[in-house]
């Protein structure tokens, strides 16, 4: 059982500020303090002694598994030989210079240079903050509105959570600033006509976004941003053809594309990046958590070589580009970089993500998709999710207010897995590390299946 009336829990309650929190209820000991305190592979256990399968690798983060001492060892070695230094002027160090190579030996060929950040909120306001210094030096200071879509995730900053696309990230911050147009998702299962298939759907994706940008002017509008698969506005994979529709759109348009890899980045699609998975050719590749495993904080901004051509031009009308983090390229994240990209290698564990994430979306469609109450079992690569409907024939959703995907979540955390319930709609998510096994994964599907029935029957 978790405590709640010892002192840790009491200084929680009155000192810390957590994220996406119900601050009343917590502040007042009515939710409860979960104090984690080690972890191994795809296992978390809290102070208490209970053990949890983490199908949701943190916040998708922890790709290699807990508990790898190489990862540590590097992280250690690096904070005792050289604990900090910048990168503003020309300065580096062996570990940020070593992972910045390793990156871009991994990212698509047309892409250029990686510019580091902490969060892939940040890499995204670094990314927009660039997109508009490029249209500037091309002489084109009025191409500055950036389209992103509803459900989209894109960080929670002024900026950043402006593109996000999840009503909870906007409401009474005044959010979405100006210079952001939201457009549809690639939402096929919540479609309005379900006569269309899914290339039919993709088709009218592009043709919704070319009105868009026919309404506010091609030459108004900077860029796209978008995820490959969206994450936490519902795990939803794009339907076929889609991907190929909207480049041809932002092609035609002189749009640039920023490709948002936080989740997808470094192997969680079964492939190095969703934008290869895809057959996407970004501008921008936002990366983030599979960068270091989460095992320290490191995000980056892979640029392309047509936006770094007119950068350097930038440079030399302009001097020095006025961009900077005091923590860009931090040695220590960086070092923790190094081990983890050599870890995901030598373990093989994009293969692993691969082979084992069709076998997790295969088992829970088969264990699952029948019952009276799930609408859609869906999933690329290491990412699954279950929705929950009122009614199956009619796509009916369920009231907000029972709270089912969070009651099934709080059901399978009791019975010792961790999903997430997702926000805006009852969708179970999974995103476990890529060392999961298919054993394990037939625990994370047979307690779907009993916490699914417990709250439905």
């Amino acid at each position: 059982m978790l405590r709640n009336d010892d002192q840790l829990a009491q200084w929680d309650r009155e000192n810390f500020f957590h994220s996406s929190t119900h601050l009343a209820q917590h502040a007042r000991g009515e939710t409860p303090t979960r104090i984690i305190s080690t972890a191994s592979g795809v296992h978390i256990q809290d102070r208490d002694g209970t053990r949890f399968l983490d199908a949701f690798a943190g916040l998708y983060c922890v790709n290699a598994g807990y508990g790898r001492h190489e990862i540590a060892d590097a992280i250690s070695e690096q904070a005792h030989e050289l604990a900090y230094y910048h990168s503003y002027v020309g300065h580096g160090t062996e570990a940020s210079i070593t992972l910045a190579k390793m990156i871009m030996d991994r990212a698509p060929g047309h892409m250029s240079k990686v510019y580091f950040g902490l969060t892939g909120s940040d890499a995204n306001e670094t990314n927009i903050k660039l997109i508009w210094y490029y249209n500037n030096i091309l002489g084109r200071p009025e191409k500055k509105k950036i389209i992103s879509r509803w459900r989209g995730y894109h960080g929670s900053g002024l900026m950043t959570g402006s593109l996000t696309g999840l009503s909870f990230f906007h409401n009474k911050f005044d959010l979405p600033l100006n210079n952001v147009i939201h457009t549809d998702a690639p939402y096929y299962f919540r479609r309005d006509d379900r006569s269309l298939t899914e290339a039919q759907f993709s088709a009218q994706c592009a043709a919704e976004l070319e009105s868009l940008i026919a309404t506010e002017g091609a030459e108004n509008i900077a860029a796209f941003i978008g995820e490959p698969v969206l994450g936490t506005g519902g795990i939803v994979p794009p339907p076929a053809g889609y991907w190929a529709a909207i480049q041809a759109v932002l092609d035609r348009h002189d749009i640039l594309l920023v490709a948002d890899e936080v989740v997808t980045g470094f192997g969680r699609l079964g492939t190095m990046f969703g934008s290869e998975h895809y057959g996407m050719k970004p501008d921008f590749i936002t990366i983030a958590k599979g960068l270091t495993s989460a095992y320290a904080p490191l995000s980056g901004s892979i640029i392309s070589d047509r936006v770094w051509k007119v950068l350097e031009q930038g440079t030399d009308e302009n001097g020095p580009i006025g961009h900077g983090w005091t923590y860009s390229a931090h040695p220590i994240c960086a070092a923790a970089g190094v081990a983890n990209l050599k870890l995901i290698d030598d373990l093989n564990l994009i293969a692993n993500a691969k082979e084992v994430g069709a076998y997790l979306n295969a088992t829970m469609k088969e264990a699952i998709a029948d019952h009276i109450h799930v609408g859609d079992v869906r999933g690329e690569g290491l990412l699954c999710a279950v929705e929950l409907v009122a009614e199956k024939a009619n796509t009916t959703l369920f009231d907000p207010s029972r709270k089912i995907g969070p009651s099934i979540v709080a059901a399978m955390l009791e019975r010792g897995v961790i999903a997430r319930a997702m926000p805006q709609g009852d969708i179970i998510g999974f995103a476990p590390p890529f060392c999961i096994t298919k054993a394990e994964v037939d625990t994370v599907v047979g307690v779907t299946v009993d916490a699914v029935k417990s709250i439905l029957g």
